[in-house]
This record gives C-alpha cells, structure tokens and sequence, in this order.
C-alpha cells in the first residue's frame, strides 16, 4: 500500500448551533437573577429592544404584551409549546443562515451573542463554570452538600438533611426549629433528630450545632475529651464569662489546675466552624414556581410572574432607522438587531413555558409528598419526567437547575424531587427506595427470638417474594444506614436478653 498526500472532495451532514439557537438554550439554565442581569445587557446594547411596563405599554400601544404566565395543572403534554428551539430563516440575518445551511460565510459581528454577561449559568453543554468554582471558595453549603451526595441516607433522609443544610449559616450553627422542620415536611421529629445526629458528624466538627454548647460539646467528644467535668463546664459557660472560678471549681469537682488546663482546651476549639469556608453575599431565593392547593384536592401549578423579564420590539422605531439606512453595513446592523429582538422575545416565552410544563409534571408525579409528607416522595428521574411532557432529558436537567418550587411545604429546589427507585422482580411499578428501607426495618423489628433472626440473605428472598428486584448487597447498605447491627450482632444481643 503506498502512503502519500492527496485530496478528497467529502459531502456530509451536521447540525450546526446557531448563536441565537445557543441563547434559547442558556437562557433554560439560568436563574432568575442571571437573568433579569442578561436582560439588562441585551436592553443596553440593542435599540430595538424596550422594558414592558406601564410606560412602555403607553408609549407603543400597537405592541401586545406578553401573554400570561398563570396556567392550571395540565397533565396532557403541550407538544406545540415544546417544539425545537431553532430559528426559521426569516429570523436569521444573511451570516446567520449561511451559518444554519453549512455555508462557509461566518455570522456577521451584529448577529453575535456575548456570553461573557450571562453570569455563573455553566457552559453551552451544561457543565459548570469550572474556572469560576476554581478560583474561588467552596462555601460551608457546598462542602457539605458534597458530604450529603455520598451520605448513605434513605430518600426523605436525605430530603430531610437537603433542607436542615439550607438552614445553616456562615458560622455552621443550624437556625431552625426542628418542630417546624418536622410539621413542614409531614415528618416525625425521631426522623429529624436522627438525620440532625448524622449531619452533626460532617466536617469540619461541630457544624450544625444549635448553640455554643453543643458546637464545643461536638468537638470535645471528637477529641474524646467530653466527661463528667467537662460537661458541667459547657453547663456553666455563663460563669466562665463572668470569670467566677470558684463557681466554675464547685460544679466541676475539680482543682485549681484542672480547671486551668479545662479552660485551655476550650480556648483550641472553634467556636464557628463554618467560618473557614468561602463566604458568598446572601441573595434571597425567589420561587420561579408557585404549588397552590386547589379544590378536589387538585394542585395549582402557576409561574412567579414577578421574576420573568418582558421586553417587546419596537417596531416603530426599527421602521424609523431601517428607512434611514444607507449603507450594507447599516442595514447588516439593523437587520441583526431585529433578528435577536425577536428571537429574545420568543426564547423568554419558550423558557416560561418549559418551566412550567415541567414543574407542573414534578408536581403531577409528586403529588404524595404535597400532601402527605417527605414518606410518600415517590422515585423520579429526568427521563421520566421528559417522556411525559416529550422533551429531552437534557432540556429538563437546564431546567431543573436552580430553579425553586414554592410549595404548601416550603421553598424547594426542582431537583429536590428526584428520588431513587428499586425495580420490580414481577415486572410492575417500581418500589421507592424508602418503602423498601421500611420493609427491612419491619422485618428486623418483629425478630423476637433468636431464631426469628433474618440475614441479608433471607431478607432478600423475603422481599423478592414480596415483588422487590434487590441485591444483598443493597440490603446490607440499607441496613447499615439504618444503623441496625447485623444478623450475628442482633443473635448475641436477642441471646444475652433471654
């Protein structure tokens, strides 16, 4: 075979992102916030572009407004709504569709986004900004979200412990009722308090501590050092502050020394452990989404109009400038301009109704959990939910990124709901993951003798014959996320009872 240069002449068949097709899908993924700023910089740099407000709508009243974002819970997919974002060639400029046909004549400058000014929406893909999270600070909310993802805790464990996190501030100290939690989410406080026990064992120690006292108390205990004296120590800090050492030596029973060197530990705690972390200014979340129970027992899923941008196209001043363009180059510009306003308007109103269609299908599947609490979350993932509403699964994950659902039960991110599931062995609806822990803890539960005790083995023909698909070793992570001991430790502990 002879090796050698030569040409070749090759037709082929790609699709090509156009510039205005890459700002309908950005805009998905960015919260309310990036987007009201990108709004303002489109508003800047495009003349044919104006706010819709009161003003506006006086000024040019030949300009419909927006139609309204207030829809009642519909289960039927709108496929019409959900059509591909691509722009027909009457919205393109000359560059821009030689660009869509494959031709080799780039997108004229005025056709060009400036993604520089969309703020931390992550890359075209739906990556994340990594140079953005590299040259900055992991927050206390983030080091421990990544200690939550690998937390072996059960769905509304794990639920539980997602909104116990957001309720952490700066310093690490959890400010929130846990009555409250519990009443909120339709849960039990064991479940709270249990979920409390795990989080107070993330790092850095002493997070989610409710007061100073336990903060220290945690971090002694770590360090094997929380006995009896140093206990009524942490009781009486109030008499520490007021310097009283003979009170402090009385409740403690201990000397001169001893209450030196007691003092002296307390002085190498951290009294704020979240303060090593990146602190980021505190910017109040705004539901995208409002969940309003409806009569029947129906749920009423509406978009939060006061976080959606309206613009409109001035068309009577494009009428305007475009009767005075002389040259190629004005008329490009003009032309560009017109181009991206309409497609600005348009994607806006697709991205309202993708957000809305897919919060009203997260609400459609989650309905147990809005009305009878974190227990009844059912599994879910992202290609359930675009199957049902015909979208793909790449288009609900933008979606479902930092946007918040404002639910009878709290503010709640989309992706909150997707939980895990474990298949059917007879081949029907998939049992949550939950619902599955509970059978385990039942069958542990009513082991009343020693030879009552179940292994993971026999758990696992148990629930096949019940219908659950599971393996051993998922019965031995869910047990041991239980905390419950194994079959050998429960034979000696039910043996040493009798």
């Amino acid at each position: 075979m002879a090796l050698g240069p030569r040409l070749e002449l090759r037709q082929g068949q790609g699709l090509v992102i156009t510039p205005q097709l890459q700002q309908a899908i950005k805009l998905l993924q960015l919260t309310n916030l990036e987007l009201e700023a990108y709004v303002d910089a489109e508003l800047e740099r495009n003349p044919l572009l104006q706010r819709d407000d009161r003003e506006a709508e006086a000024e040019a009243p030949d300009a419909a407004p927006p139609e309204a974002a207030e829809y009642a819970l519909d289960s039927t997919p709108d496929h019409a709504a959900a059509a591909e974002l691509d722009a027909t060639p009457d919205d393109l400029s000359p560059g821009e569709r030689a660009t869509r046909d494959g031709g080799d004549e780039p997108a004229q400058a005025g056709g060009q986004i400036d993604w520089s000014r969309t703020g931390a929406g992550g890359g075209f893909d739906g990556e994340d900004d990594l140079e953005g999270r590299l040259s900055r600070e992991k927050t206390l909310s983030e080091h421990l979200h990544d200690q939550l993802a690998v937390a072996r805790l059960s769905d509304p464990e794990r639920a539980v412990a997602a909104v116990l996190i957001d309720a952490a501030d700066d310093g690490g100290y959890l400010r929130a009722d846990l009555f409250e939690i519990a009443e909120r989410l339709g849960c039990g406080m064991d479940l709270v308090e249990r979920v409390l026990t795990v989080l107070q064992g993330f790092e850095p120690t002493g997070v989610m501590a409710r007061d100073v006292r336990e903060c220290l108390a945690l971090q002694l205990r770590e360090r094997n050092r929380l006995d009896p004296a140093m206990a009524a120590l942490l009781d009486h800090l109030d008499l520490l502050a007021r310097r009283d050492m003979a009170g402090l030596r009385k409740v403690c029973g201990v000397d001169d020394d001893d209450l030196r060197d007691m003092i002296g530990e307390l002085k190498a705690l951290t009294p704020r452990p979240g303060a090593a972390f990146g602190g980021e200014p505190s910017q109040p979340v705004s539901p995208d989404v409002f969940v309003r129970e409806g009569a029947g027992g129906l749920w009423h899923v509406e978009l939060n109009t006061d976080t959606l941008p309206r613009v409109l196209v001035d068309k009577r001043y494009h009428a305007r400038i475009a009767g005075g363009a002389r040259s190629d180059a004005d008329k490009t510009f003009v032309s560009d301009c017109l181009a991206n306003a309409n497609w600005l308007v348009k994607s806006l109103d697709q991205r309202a109704r993708t957000i809305l269609k897919v919060a009203s299908e997260i609400v459609r599947q989650q309905d147990g959990f809005l009305a009878f609490g974190v227990e009844h979350l059912r599994p879910l993932n992202l290609k359930t939910v675009a199957d049902a509403i015909g979208m793909h699964e790449s288009t609900v994950s933008r979606v479902t990124s930092n946007k918040y659902i404002a639910t009878p039960r709290g503010l709640f991110e989309m992706k909150f709901f997707f939980t895990s599931a474990i298949a059917s062995s007879a081949g029907g609806e998939a049992h949550s993951a939950e619902s599955v822990r509970h059978r385990i803890r039942q069958l542990i539960d009513a082991e009343r003798a020693e030879a009552d005790v179940h292994s993971d083995d026999a758990i696992v023909d148990i629930l096949k014959e019940a219908g659950v698909d599971i393996a051993r070793r998922t019965v031995a992570k869910y047990r041991e996320a239980m905390r419950i001991p194994s079959s050998v430790e429960r034979r000696r502990m039910l043996r040493a009872a009798v």
